[in-house]
């Protein structure tokens, strides 16, 4: 038992193992809801996310803005995840190239989410640290399977609270871009590309929290 009174979860019982270690340094709200949100991914599976950060921005009443700063802090962890760690592990062949790619566009999602965020009048978050337990291409390319299936689903389950058409638009044309991040690594390491079939199974906070509150790094 754990001393919030939660009994933690064994790393075997665990449906994306990996997100349970990649460690987020940082004590904003966003930074908080980005380990929870991995947290969550680590022992539901990505479908596990989408409910988790609709439920908890939600209840944040940070309105747009805040909303783009915790997607923004997302965004700058998949930019980190390729660009840094990426070129540390010494990948190959398509996987290096999907890296450089990718890369490339998380980076253009930070600059993108930065702006608007400044157009609303508000202040970026600024970056966090990463830590990712990934020390080979087979290790790295399965992480970023799960890194992307949850950026799916966190703008999935962030986009009913976006107020603004606009802000939406853009949401939406990011997650797409994920999607398909998603869908090319999945193919590339033999995992269908759609892993949870046509929907996502939708989970409560609290079933959330009840497994993933042990794991949240503070």
């Amino acid at each position: 038992m754990s001393s919030n009174g939660l009994t933690p979860t064994a790393p075997t019982d665990l449906a994306a193992p990996g997100l349970a270690h990649v460690e987020v340094h940082g004590i904003t709200r966003s930074s908080f809801i980005l380990r929870g949100a991995l947290a969550a991914g680590a022992v539901y599976g990505v479908s596990g996310v989408t409910p988790f950060v609709s439920q908890a921005l939600a209840a944040s009443g940070g309105g747009d803005a805040e909303i783009l700063n915790f997607a923004l802090t997302l965004e700058y962890l998949e930019s980190d995840f390729y660009n840094v760690k990426g070129k540390a592990v010494g990948l190959s062949g398509q996987a290096k190239s999907y890296a450089t790619l990718f890369g490339e566009e998380e980076q253009a999602h930070v600059q993108a989410l930065t702006t608007v965020i400044k157009q609303l009048g508000a202040t970026p978050v600024k970056k966090p640290t990463f830590v990712f337990p990934a020390s080979s291409q087979s290790s790295f390319l399965a992480l970023a399977s799960v890194l992307e299936n949850t950026g799916v689903g966190a703008y999935n389950g962030a986009a009913p609270s976006l107020q603004s058409k606009t802000v939406l638009a853009a949401a939406g044309s990011i997650v797409q871009i994920e999607a398909r991040h998603a869908a090319a690594i999945d193919l590339l390491i033999g995992q269908p590309p759609t892993p949870n079939g046509g929907f996502d199974v939708p989970l409560t906070k609290a079933e959330v929290l009840a497994k993933a509150g042990p794991l949240i790094k503070t």
